[in-house]
């Protein structure tokens, strides 16, 4: 699909996932759309970056939990521009065990319905009332972006970032794939990218990540493959592969983990054998 002149929305922007993702998509000339909720100091941020480089954005406060506020968002998107290409599914909510502990504790009193209501039905809610206005435009791409947590739940070495809600709604993520690429087919592509430890989304420079003793750090990294976290960048360009070039693919999950879930299975060295000349 070409990108130049197309528009996108990009939730998460803000943050240096979907920031990475959206300067990737505004660099092939694609029109910004921006839903902004929380973190005000890196929205600010984000918008002084974007303006200085030139991109062509619309950055809007929206609460994506919220039917009325996505649809009102989307009069806004179809007023401005007129069509929608490309959706970027890029909005969660994970409390991270080493950083809330226990879904007992008072803190995190209804801390279960917000990892749902962000990573799950708000995803939903975008692409149910994107849709519409994608299939209008003749072509589009949707890209959901999902955690590996929805594999491993709550478990091995990442298990301090991933809490239960939080995985058993990336698992979910995939079913839906599965069924908006069969909704959205033939015009518009429905793919996801399932996402391991990324430098301050799970990685470095994620809260909590301090925390974390030596031994609990050489453990994430002895179990994967590539010994190291992914960066954002790295994400941004898997996201403009399944977006642009990926035209013969539909209802794909692909994983970009580093290898850290085939890591908890090593691979031995062939025995012996008991059969001798």
């Amino acid at each position: 699909m070409k990108l130049k002149g197309k528009t996108a929305i990009v939730p998460g922007a803000s943050r240096p996932v979907g920031r990475a993702i959206a300067k990737k998509l505004a660099s092939c000339g694609v029109n910004l759309v921006l839903p902004t909720f929380d973190w005000p100091q890196s929205k600010v941020e984000m918008e002084e970056e974007f303006t200085a480089a030139g991109f062509s954005f619309l950055s809007l406060p929206v609460d994506l939990r919220k039917k009325e506020e996505v649809m009102d968002m989307l009069t806004t998107v179809e007023k401005q521009f007129g069509e929608l290409h490309v959706l970027v599914n890029n909005i969660e909510r994970g409390g991270m065990p080493v950083v809330h502990g226990s879904y007992d504790l008072p803190h995190n009193d209804g801390q279960w319905e917000l990892e749902l209501a962000t990573t799950l039905k708000a995803k939903w809610l975008l692409f149910h009332h994107s849709l519409p206005l994608m299939l209008r435009s003749g072509e589009g791409a949707v890209l959901n972006i999902s955690s590996v947590s929805g594999i491993s739940g709550r478990s091995g070495a990442c298990a301090p970032f991933f809490n239960d809600a939080y995985s058993a709604a990336n698992r979910a993520v995939s079913s839906f794939t599965e069924t908006w690429a069969r909704e959205a087919a033939p015009s518009v592509r429905v793919n996801e990218l399932m996402l391991g430890l990324i430098q301050n989304r799970h990685g470095e420079g994620t809260r909590g990540w301090g925390e974390l003793s030596a031994d609990e750090k050489n453990a994430i990294s002895s179990q994967c493959l590539l010994g190291r976290t992914g960066t954002p960048e790295e994400v941004a360009d898997a996201s403009l592969f399944l977006i642009r070039d990926a035209d013969y693919m539909t209802g794909s999950v692909v994983r970009m983990d580093g290898g850290i879930c085939l890591g908890c299975q090593k691979t031995p060295p062939f025995p012996e054998g008991i059969l001798h000349d």
